[in-house]
């Protein structure tokens, strides 16, 4: 099994990376592979709407969007952390999970993300940790991918990556993500070996919005 953290945060070794490295520490003390991708300094737009991803399988902007997809489509879960910015989570990694969730599954390329459990870590010096937790949270609950929770919410505080380590509490949490996406991995596992399969899609969906 094989987890992949996505470090969103503009700063490879800060706030964020420490939080996730003590979910990755904890997972691999667990059995499960942890790989920690950094999405890099540069800033990274969001969705054009060109459409080019529904002729390509991928997006147009061939960057980390494109990079991450492919090592997405071999991991069992997934954890997405940013730091806080202006009470919501970083514009890079939204942008970045924008492009990345909605080339996924186009021009008859698999869907890497339907039924993998998924977490949000967000770090903050003070606040906007939880408003930001619901930001990315959204992209896990339209993709089908089960989310995973801690004894509370997937948040660390501090302003530096050494002040992260006096957050007693919120490293534990991390930890307790870990085992919990274990957890979950496990008996995914299981089921997949009892011959549980996932839920199939509705033949008859229909798109409408609300003025048709």
């Amino acid at each position: 099994m094989k987890v992949s953290l996505v470090n969103g945060s503009p700063h490879k070794h800060g706030c964020t990376n420490r939080a996730l490295e003590e979910v990755a520490r904890t997972l691999a003390e667990q059995g499960v592979d942890a790989e920690i991708f950094w999405i890099g300094a540069k800033p990274i737009g969001g969705c054009v709407a060109c459409g080019g991803c529904n002729k390509l399988g991928r997006c147009v902007f061939d960057d980390q969007v494109n990079e991450f997809r492919q090592l997405a489509a071999h991991a069992d879960g997934f954890v997405f952390g940013a730091p806080v910015h202006y009470a919501h989570a970083a514009g890079s990694l939204l942008g970045f999970m924008d492009r990345l969730f909605y080339a996924n599954g186009r021009a008859g390329q698999p869907n890497v993300f339907a039924h993998k459990p998924a977490a949000a870590v967000l770090s903050a010096r003070r606040a906007g940790t939880t408003a930001s937790f619901d930001d990315i949270n959204k992209f896990f609950t339209i993709s089908q991918m089960p989310v995973v929770s801690s004894r509370y919410w997937n948040n660390i505080h501090g302003n530096t990556a050494e002040e992260i380590e006096q957050d007693k509490e919120g490293l534990a949490t991390m930890r307790m993500l870990a085992r919990n996406m274990t957890w979950m991995l496990r008996c995914i596992e299981a089921g997949r070996a009892a011959g549980i399969e996932p839920p199939a899609m509705d033949p008859d969906m229909e798109f409408t919005n609300f003025i048709r």
